[in-house]
């Protein structure tokens, strides 16, 4: 139970700094935003917990191929934002996101990958 608290908290005290430097520097708090931390967090989580190669490694693959349907979100919220706001750019943004996930999905289907 300790292990998996502290976990948590290291994971909590990544989100908040990202926040906060974001708060100071909106270049600075971005590019910290954009290190894959968490993901690198969890390949050592999955390692100290003893997870076999494959389960990393495929943990790794699948995280590269779910981050592509995010990024035009990230183009589409600051557009969105001064035109309907924050709340619904962010829900735009999220079904953005989706449509681009599945779209994504149907094309690596046919070069044998299979995300759902």
């Amino acid at each position: 139970m300790g292990w998996l608290i502290g976990k948590t908290l290291l994971t909590a005290i990544v989100v908040v700094l990202v926040s906060e430097l974001a708060k100071r520097s909106d270049r600075l708090g971005g590019l910290v935003a954009a290190l894959p931390m968490i993901t690198v967090f969890t390949l050592i989580w999955l390692q100290v917990e003893g997870q076999s190669q494959a389960k990393i490694a495929n943990h790794a693959w699948y995280t590269f191929w779910y981050v592509l349907p995010t990024l035009p979100m990230f183009l589409a919220f600051p557009w969105l934002l001064p035109r309907i706001g924050f709340w619904p750019g962010l829900l735009a943004g999220a079904l953005l996101t989706l449509v681009c996930f599945g779209l994504l999905a149907l094309v690596l289907r046919r070069f044998g990958i299979q995300l759902l």
